[in-house]
């Protein structure tokens, strides 16, 4: 799902309109649903101080916001395929279902996933024996990992980069 579509969503889920949405973000005047429509419509892409701001009224994480593109299966595939050769992630199938698996044994990314997904599968198996509420189960999904009670998630060292990277082009001299 692309950015304009995970905007709305998630607008969507918090109940406000494009015209509120926009406001609460400055927009002011008749402008402010119009921005909105064309960051969901994606005739406009937002920066990411905008995408921050966004993820903050939105109370969700800006990576939330920020998603691969798996808008097309061909993506989709290609996202799977990225997760294999950098995380260990494994098509395997299993009492005749199709599923995926992380071998921990390609290294340390791979085994950092590994633990990422085994406290994701904690929450989930809280939702299904009735411990916690759909509600709290997407909104861990959502602001991860600033809900993630088992502090076993860490920066990957390729966002680290990306982040200096990003921060170092950006700086005013």
């Amino acid at each position: 799902m692309a950015i304009g579509k995970r905007i709305k969503f998630f607008r969507n889920l918090k109940g406000l309109t494009q015209k509120q949405f926009g406001e609460a973000l400055g927009f002011m005047g008749k402008t402010s649903d119009v921005r909105l429509a064309q960051y969901e419509a994606e005739a406009r892409v937002p920066k990411s101080d905008l995408v921050d701001a966004m993820a903050n009224i939105l109370d969700v994480s800006p990576n939330a916001l920020k998603v691969p593109d798996i808008d097309s299966y061909i993506g989709l595939m290609h996202t799977l395929f990225t997760l294999e050769d950098t995380y260990g992630v494994q098509v395997t199938e299993l009492d005749g279902e199709i599923c995926m698996r992380v071998n921990v044994r390609q290294g340390k990314d791979a085994a950092e996933l590994h633990k990422m997904l085994c406290s994701w599968r904690e929450v989930a198996a809280k939702l299904e024996s009735g411990e916690i509420t759909k509600e709290q189960y997407d909104a861990w999904r959502y602001q991860y990992p600033r809900l993630d009670t088992s502090r076993i998630w860490a920066k990957v060292p390729s966002q680290e980069l990306s982040d200096a990277l990003i921060q170092a082009l950006t700086r005013e001299d």
